[in-house]
């Protein structure tokens, strides 16, 4: 083998590696300022897209008919450790808003199979529908890059904000108080029909 020909053989190989590194970096460099995770699509101030999907315990699901109260639609994968992490945080979340019925929790899974979610809730705990199947046109829909990633509905279906990166209850608390602030309702008195 000529050296020519390693040569084009050394770039072929370094090349897509090298393009790869760079878009790694451009990543890092547009991280959120927070430093909790990258930019995804900004859906704040819209309708939640729809998800109408059956759940892995073969339930119908539909985020409309959980309007009137607030929805916590998270992203995840068993595997990421931030994702771990967090898990107790919606756990806890749940346990106390969902009984009164002014919040809950949905999770959409990526790119996982139903033995390692089961696994996951059996080990970490959580009650709340699981999304498994079809999942990716739901991130798409909602602007998700990247897991953990996690959408606050308004009681009136709208996006009041995204978290990017492990959440904590505290920080869902503090985006449940503001939208309820602007509404001039206390927690606990929303209404579907409220803008």
């Amino acid at each position: 083998m000529t050296s020519e020909s390693t040569s084009h053989r050394t770039l072929w190989i370094v090349a897509p590696v090298a393009i790869v590194m760079v878009l790694f970096l451009v990543l890092l460099a547009t991280r959120d300022g927070g430093g909790t995770g990258f930019i995804s699509g900004d859906i704040d101030g819209q309708l939640a897209p729809p998800i109408v999907r059956t759940t892995i315990d073969g339930e119908p699901f539909d985020l409309d008919e959980l309007r009137g109260s607030f929805v916590v639609v998270n992203f995840f994968q068993t595997s990421c450790i931030p994702c771990r992490q967090e898990h107790p945080e919606l756990v806890a979340f749940q346990e106390q808003y969902a009984p009164t019925g002014v919040g809950s929790v949905v999770s959409i899974v990526f790119d996982d199979t139903e033995a390692n979610i089961r696994a996951f809730f059996d080990e970490f705990g959580g009650d709340w529908p699981i999304i498994a199947e079809d999942s990716l046109p739901i991130a798409v829909d909602y602007g998700v890059p990247l897991v953990p990633e996690s959408a606050i509905v308004a009681p009136n279906g709208i996006v009041i904000r995204k978290l990017i990166g492990g959440v904590r209850k505290s920080d869902i608390e503090a985006v449940m108080a503001s939208w309820l602030a602007e509404q001039e309702q206390p927690v606990g008195t929303q209404s579907e029909s409220s803008p």
